[in-house]
């Protein structure tokens, strides 16, 4: 293509681009969209009220109104407490059951769940559990190892580790403990 006919092409589209910009500028310009005006000469004609004074004793009553529910306030996450129960007049006998036996005491072990190594796929985990009078013996673990000869390692997590007496059954979960500041 010659640069002439180019030039001609350029000066065709500027040209339509001005036109549909003067088009659409004109077709949504705020003075045409605006409300008509009102007439100056027009005579004002006010609302058809009955009674156009001040109802006080409305007024009044809704200015001596008070709030009756639960006072608290809205911007506090927290629950109100709850209503008191009602106080009946006559107490009637309430029959207290036995107490139940409960279950065996809670399982404890004696180590402490200090850290966790695995794998780069993460598919093997071992845990190092610290054990004696003053934490000095360190016990490496994995699932299903046996700890101390009398638990077994039934899951290891990033916080914690669950572990499963071998003669009862009993589980227990030990926390991931952070090391002391002082060693």
């Amino acid at each position: 293509m010659k640069p002439r006919t180019q030039y001609v092409i350029l000066g065709v589209l500027l040209v339509g681009l001005a036109m549909a910009g003067y088009y659409f500028y004109r077709a949504y310009s705020p003075a045409e969209a605006s409300l008509p005006a009102a007439k100056v000469d027009e005579k004002f004609t006010p609302l058809n009220v009955d009674n156009p004074a001040l109802r006080m004793d409305i007024l009044k009553r809704f200015l001596a109104l008070e709030y009756k529910g639960v006072h608290r306030s809205i911007f506090s996450a927290t629950l109100p407490p709850p209503p008191a129960p009602p106080v009946s007049a006559q107490q009637q006998p309430v029959n207290v059951a036995p107490p139940v036996p409960s279950g065996p005491p809670p399982l404890t072990v004696d180590a402490k769940y200090f850290g966790f190594v695995s794998d780069f796929s993460g598919n093997h985990k071992r845990a190092f559990f610290s054990t004696g009078n003053n934490n000095e013996d360190v016990v490496i673990a994995g699932e299903g190892d046996t700890l101390l000869g009398r638990f077994r390692v039934v899951r290891l997590t990033n916080t914690t580790a669950d572990v499963e007496e071998v003669a009862s059954g009993r589980r227990a979960t030990l926390t991931l403990e952070e090391p002391s500041p002082n060693g």
